[in-house]
């Protein structure tokens, strides 16, 4: 019998990484959100008080309750259509002038000089705190609150755009135009996929970021919306209508976080990665 020597084992195929069941991971994290619910319930429904007043807040019951009831009526579903029609048309809108204006600023030096200061000086500003001049500067509340959520959404997109059309290796370019490419070549076969991986980071972060400035323009001016239905159960003192507006929210922002990581990994399937994050 002939021992395998080191090469042999070299040539010897490692066993692959991440192809295992991925259904232990997902019971993991269905079991951590139960025992999350079972402590919470625990808690209030025995008036626990050790600084943080549970005492004073709904059961899981009651927020079930509440939650129940309100599916039961028209007006829950409108919030929630609401909702999503300003997220997504503010997104939307987002996501086109995101990726051109980071794609310009990345590529041109007389866009940067020009547009790049306005955005730099406008994009510290929380996009919550124009809510004053939205109601001022548009006719109808519904279209401050859309500008609202394409703003809070469009400074991650652009900025994330941009660095990535700038970390792209100068070695593509150089190729494409060697081949008697053209520079709409250029932007299309290599600087548009190139930059998808921090595009999509930057549409990762701008969903949850809009979310958060939707929801808050909802409270602070909107007369319908899940954020107004949610103010208005605190300002009735209906708290366990308040937590069935958080919860609404959660479940809203996580499928729509989903939904765009799963674009995502869709879209940019050519690249490289380990078999666990390709599943």
């Amino acid at each position: 019998m002939v021992e395998a020597g080191p090469a042999a084992a070299a040539l010897t195929p490692a066993p692959a990484k991440g192809t295992g069941s991925p259904w232990p991971g997902r019971l993991t994290k269905l079991v951590s959100v139960i025992a999350a619910i079972g402590v919470w319930q625990l808690l209030t429904a025995n008036d626990v008080r050790f600084w943080l007043r549970f005492d004073t807040l709904p059961t899981v019951t009651e927020i079930l309750t509440a939650f129940g009831r309100q599916l039961g009526t028209d007006t829950y579903f409108l919030d929630l259509a609401q909702s999503l029609l300003r997220i997504l048309s503010g997104f939307g809108l987002a996501t086109v002038a995101g990726v051109l204006t980071g794609i310009a600023l990345g590529r041109s030096r007389v866009f940067a000089n020009v547009f790049g200061p306005l955005t730099e000086l406008a994009r510290p500003v929380p996009a919550i705190a124009v809510v004053p001049i939205a109601i001022l500067l548009f006719p109808d509340d519904e279209a401050g609150i859309v500008f609202i959520t394409f703003l809070a959404a469009y400074f991650p997109i652009m900025v994330s755009t941009r660095h990535a059309v700038r970390a792209l290796p100068t070695l593509w370019e150089d190729s494409v135009r060697t081949l008697g490419g053209s520079r709409w070549d250029v932007l299309l076969r290599v600087v548009f996929p190139g930059s998808l991986p921090g595009v999509f980071g930057g549409l990762s972060v701008g969903i949850g970021v809009a979310w958060i400035c939707v929801i808050s323009a909802e409270m602070i001016s909107g007369r319908l919306g899940v954020g107004y239905r949610t103010w208005q159960a605190y300002t009735i003192v209906d708290y366990p209508g308040v937590f069935v507006g958080i919860i609404t929210i959660g479940v809203l922002g996580f499928g729509t976080s989903a939904a765009v990581e799963l674009l995502g990994r869709r879209v940019t399937r050519w690249l490289p990665r380990g078999a666990e994050n390709a599943r």
